[in-house]
């Protein structure tokens, strides 16, 4: 039979570099003791007050069609929430509710991008960029954010990558993988390139409650900005929320009924139980918020203390969010080939840097959303596992 296009579009490394994922959650369900760092899923439960939201919008029956855009309490409470926190003074009419960032992202792309044009996004970039924006027929044009830098953006590599055909600019700050955040200074240099060559800028934030001591600086507040500046956010890590796939779009007002337009055809809207979840979310005092972000601080900041011990090895310190990238390039090994090596032989699952983009080559990105125990645990695995290199073991398993 034959496939569309599109398949090949979103297919490939990004999509494959999930299988080592895949393999490591087969086994731990098979009752072995593997330690999963590959994906940035809390292992915090979602707080009380949330499900219990959640259980008493399905008990008075929340559980028919709602607006396609969001629920419209829903919308002002977003639109609040976002002018605090950015000090973008916006209205709920300019907030569009999704399932999830990354369906936020993806009808963003589908609304601004066309085939042929061109997205400029700084890497090592989250792994489905690139699919997402393949499904549109756009082109990643990809700007290194190299290690030596601390995967610092530099704006005159954005600037060298603007052509004729550029129609938007992608920043992620807290930066999955790297927790690295973008001071005010480069973000108002790239926004006054978005301004002189009339381009989109996209936001991607959802690590932006997720911060270590640095300040994350939301470029969508800056002048001139507003008529030109998509803002993406979640639920998900803040409130340990991955599974419930709440996200929002903040943008234009003809943005947004661009986007009503689409989730008619997609969505046809979120789930309003869910809806209330997030009212609750974003209205309550829920001290389990900064509970997490403290421990995902704790955690970095043993785990961090546990990698540089390792001789071989350098860990970048990460400013947000909930990884870290590990610097293997002394092992002479590929990032996928020790990714490989680290499941397959000291039952510790990470992402290859490469899937990330060029420049996170000669790295693993491990996570945090594992206890501290844990993290110390897989330290000590990953420091047998450069010993195991050192001494030439997998060169000899390999010439077996």
């Amino acid at each position: 039979m034959k496939y569309s296009q599109l398949t090949t579009r979103i297919g490939g490394d990004s999509a494959e570099a999930w299988q080592i994922l895949y393999r490591a959650m087969d086994r731990q369900k098979a009752g072995e003791d593997v330690i999963i760092l590959a994906v940035g899923d809390p292992d915090f439960d979602t707080p009380t007050p949330i499900i219990n939201a959640a259980i008493t919008g399905l008990q008075s029956g929340a559980t028919h069609y709602t607006d396609v855009v969001g629920d419209a309490e829903l919308r002002g409470i977003i639109a609040n929430w976002h002018s605090n926190s950015t000090g973008q003074q916006v209205e709920g009419e300019q907030v569009v509710v999704v399932n999830g960032a990354q369906c936020a992202l993806f009808c963003v792309a589908q609304c601004i991008m066309e085939a042929g044009a061109e997205v400029i996004i700084p890497e090592p970039m989250y792994t489905t960029y690139e699919a997402l924006f393949n499904a549109t027929g756009a082109k990643v044009v990809k700007v290194p954010m190299r290690p030596e830098n601390n995967f610092q953006v530099l704006p005159e590599d954005i600037e060298a990558a603007v052509t004729d055909k550029t129609t938007a600019i992608l920043l992620n700050s807290p930066s999955n993988p790297t927790g690295a955040i973008f001071p005010r200074t480069t973000m108002e240099a790239i926004a006054e390139i978005c301004q002189r060559h009339d381009l989109w800028l996209i936001s991607d934030e959802v690590y932006s409650t997720v911060t270590f001591g640095t300040e994350h600086f939301s470029p969508c507040a800056l002048p001139n900005m507003a008529e030109r500046t998509i803002t993406i956010n979640s639920l998900s890590k803040s409130h340990a929320m991955t599974g419930w796939r709440l996200g929002w779009i903040v943008c234009p007002p003809e943005m947004a009924l661009h986007l009503g337009n689409l989730t008619l055809c997609m969505l046809f809207g979120s789930p309003p139980f869910i809806q209330e979840a997030a009212k609750v979310a974003l209205t309550a005092d829920i001290p389990e918020q900064e509970e997490m972000r403290k421990a995902y601080q704790n955690r970095r900041d043993v785990f961090y203390h546990e990698l540089q011990k390792i001789e071989g090895l350098q860990c970048h310190l990460p400013e947000a969010g909930m990884f870290l990238m590990v610097d293997i390039r002394k092992t002479g090994l590929s990032s996928q080939e020790m990714a490989e090596l680290l499941l397959n032989e000291f039952d510790v699952a990470t992402l290859p840097g490469i899937a990330f983009g060029p420049s996170g080559e000669g790295h693993i990105r491990v996570s945090l959303a594992v206890d501290e125990d844990e993290l110390v645990k897989a330290s000590k695995r990953i420091a047998a596992c450069i010993d195991y290199i050192q001494a030439g073991k997998h060169l000899a398993k390999n010439n077996a």
